[in-house]
């Protein structure tokens, strides 16, 4: 039990951890600059849902903003730290790399010094799978990833290695969890799993980049934001895959499932292979399962049809929604 400010707080993996530490009898100060990267009706409906429960609070604000940083603190006797702000997206991090840099990055810098200052010993950075370019399946988290084929990706690996200088320097206990795929109910417009539903349900063609057999170890909203919370345990510092640990899956098998589930078949558009994008993902979840006692519950059958049922009950409003 305690006080836990989640940063991203209406994004899609901030809102469901947000909601399992409420249920789990926690206080959570959340904050998010609610940026346009997507349409943020999406992120509305998210906070909505928070804001009807006990013991949570929120402030529309911006990590990279340190005085308020250092306002909330002065508030709240905060416990723990749980980044999930960033700015996300790999195709879009190459029109717009400074401002990737100066969220995922220096938005890190300024919550670990408010941290250092005020006494708050347990960061939980939100990482990324795509820092395994170029590495064979399964990913592990002792692979050299210094070769990032992004800029988003640079700036993840930038945070985590910020992040270590604190533990070393001032002991601040740090767990970073690199995510693979995540997809659910009320997820992220711009992600492959929302948008296929959406346009096969509306009859609209599959803008799909390469010829579909790209892989990817898609994992479940529900059980990313599990492992999220348990992360919150004293383990020093590591680096902690959390993936499906199924797959991985082609864009192809996930087409097919999705036009089972809705019970229409897809047109598709082929697009270039886009070369920011990786081939394949798949994680190696040994870490999580021996530090964490955590891994996924919820197969990619199971998690699609939650995921349609929602995008039918939700049909009156996102259909307004550009994915």
């Amino acid at each position: 039990m305690g006080k836990i400010l989640i940063t991203g707080v209406a994004g899609f993996i901030g809102a469901k951890t947000a909601e399992m530490l409420l249920e789990l009898g926690n206080e959570v100060i959340g904050i998010d600059n609610i940026n346009d990267y997507y349409d943020v009706r999406v992120k509305q409906y998210r906070l909505e849902g928070l804001k009807a429960k006990r013991g949570f609070v929120f402030y529309q604000s911006d990590i990279e903003d340190i005085v308020f940083i250092e306002a909330l603190a002065n508030t709240y006797r905060i416990d723990a730290v749980i980044n999930l702000a960033a700015r996300a997206g790999v195709r879009y991090s190459l029109q717009v790399p400074h401002l990737y840099m100066s969220t995922n990055v220096m938005g890190t810098l300024n919550l670990l010094e408010v941290m250092r200052h005020k006494g708050i010993n347990k960061f939980v950075l939100a990482s990324t799978s795509s820092l395994y370019a170029g590495h064979p399946l399964p990913f592990k988290e002792d692979a050299p990833v210094n070769r990032p084929i992004s800029p988003y990706a640079a700036s993840k690996k930038a945070a985590e290695a910020i992040a270590y200088s604190y533990h070393h320097l001032y002991g601040i206990d740090v767990s970073v969890l690199r995510y693979f795929t995540v997809y659910g109910p009320a997820g992220r417009p711009d992600m492959s799993p929302f948008r296929f539903i959406k346009w096969i349900d509306e009859g609209y063609p599959i803008e799909l980049y390469g010829d579909g057999s790209q892989r990817r170890d898609f994992t479940y909203i529900d059980d990313i934001a599990r492992g999220t919370v348990s992360a919150l345990k004293t383990v020093g510092y590591e680096i902690i895959n959390l993936g499906g640990g199924k797959g991985p899956y082609s864009m192809n098998q996930l087409i097919e499932k999705i036009e089972l589930l809705l019970g229409k078949k897809a047109t598709i558009n082929y697009m270039p292979f886009h070369r920011a994008d990786m081939t394949e993902t798949g994680a190696d979840i040994s870490v999580a399962k021996e530090l964490l006692n955590w891994q996924p519950e919820v197969s990619l059958e199971e998690g699609l049809e939650e995921t349609v049922r929602w995008h039918v009950n939700n049909r009156h409003w996102i259909k307004e929604i550009r994915p």
